[in-house]
């Protein structure tokens, strides 16, 4: 079962807190802060941005994990350490062979796929560079989709300077009409707030917590590896064990 990873969102009320709560100790407006138009500019300009650098594929991957920054992939490697020293024990007593039934108790299809070759009697070599491939290819896929969220935090700043310019252009047009200053230039301060605080509150603490939730998936799937390398070789279970635990160390 999965859980929310809680300073994610506290992480995010802080930020939010101190940003509104700042302006109001300034004795600003809260209202000042919500300007529809340099919204669209700033949003509207950042996603078009980063649908045009990515893939249709890469870009909705990257929008469904973001999810993971609030609800985090099941990622237990002490579990994981003892269904391979419980492996390591079946194959002693009673052979590879033993170890089918194991595999109707596995929901993960890499793992299901690594005890299946290794029941199957695959070679430790063989074994680990199959399943190295797939997991350099697993991690290049997820980090292209991780970079989504990277790219937002790089174009937002500048999507941002692009409103506010937008909205000097209109305050400049209208210098005759003084009722009409007083929107343009909110927009474009407000658009430099939003390309600002967008790509530094959110689109990039989202991607390098992404990217870290990745490099976690790598090494367990590589912990897996060496694992059921070990179990092919007969190696000792406890050996076994003292040696997957250094990964999580």
């Amino acid at each position: 079962m999965r859980n929310f990873d809680l300073i994610s969102i506290a992480g995010i009320v802080l930020a939010l807190i101190a940003i509104v709560g700042g302006q109001l100790l300034e004795g600003g407006h809260l209202g000042s802060l919500f300007q529809l138009t340099a919204f669209v500019i700033v949003i509207g300009g950042t996603l078009g941005a980063i649908m045009l650098q990515n893939s249709l594929t890469v870009f909705l991957r990257g929008m469904r994990m973001a999810k993971w920054v609030f609800v985090p992939p099941v990622l237990d490697g002490e579990s994981l350490i003892q269904h391979v020293t419980a492996w390591s024990n079946t194959a002693r007593r009673g052979g590879l062979l033993a170890l089918e039934p194991a595999i109707e108790d596995i929901d993960d299809p890499f793992v299901k796929r690594g005890l299946q070759m290794l029941i199957d009697g695959a070679e430790p070599e063989a074994l680990r560079d199959t399943l190295q491939v797939e997991v350099d290819a697993y991690e290049e896929q997820q980090r292209q989709a991780a970079k989504v969220w990277d790219a937002a935090g790089g174009y937002a700043p500048t999507i941002g300077i692009l409103g506010a310019v937008l909205g000097l252009i209109h305050v400049m047009e209208n210098l005759s009409d003084p009722s009409k200053l007083g929107s343009g230039i909110a927009v474009a301060f407000v658009a430099t707030v939003y390309g600002v605080g967008s790509a530094n509150l959110f689109f990039l603490p989202i991607a390098n917590k992404l990217k870290s939730l990745i490099g976690r998936e790598v090494v367990l799937r590589e912990m897996l590896i060496e694992g059921l390398i070990a179990v092919a070789n007969g190696e000792n279970p406890r050996l076994i064990e003292r040696k997957l635990q250094g990964y999580l160390t």
